[in-house]
């Protein structure tokens, strides 16, 4: 599995737009083949950070969702959104299961 962490701070008079736009886009990447997680957790120590949480199957199914049309409407608006740069962490893994 590949799992991806992608860190945003956001602009304070941006929030809102952010999370409506973010609602949209994990939607649609969670009915894509091979996605096992898309989740956006806030910050409880930083105002206005995020962090999505991305779980895929393989790189074949990161590289599906890098050239879908959500995900590419997504990076185009995105900057409009940031007080500072993306920071993106990716890990590969497996599940434990207890």
């Amino acid at each position: 599995m590949i799992i991806t962490h992608v860190h945003f701070q956001i602009q304070p008079e941006k929030e809102a737009e952010f999370l409506q736009e973010m609602i949209s886009l994990m939607a649609e990447s969670r009915k894509e083949e091979g996605n096992h997680q898309y989740e956006l957790m806030k910050s409880l120590e930083q105002d206005f950070a995020y962090t999505m949480v991305e779980v895929w199957e393989n790189e074949e199914a990161v590289q599906a969702h890098n050239e879908s049309a959500h995900f590419k409407a997504f990076v185009q608006n995105a900057p409009a959104y940031l007080a500072a740069r993306l920071k993106v962490e990716s890990y590969s893994g497996s599940a434990i299961n207890n």
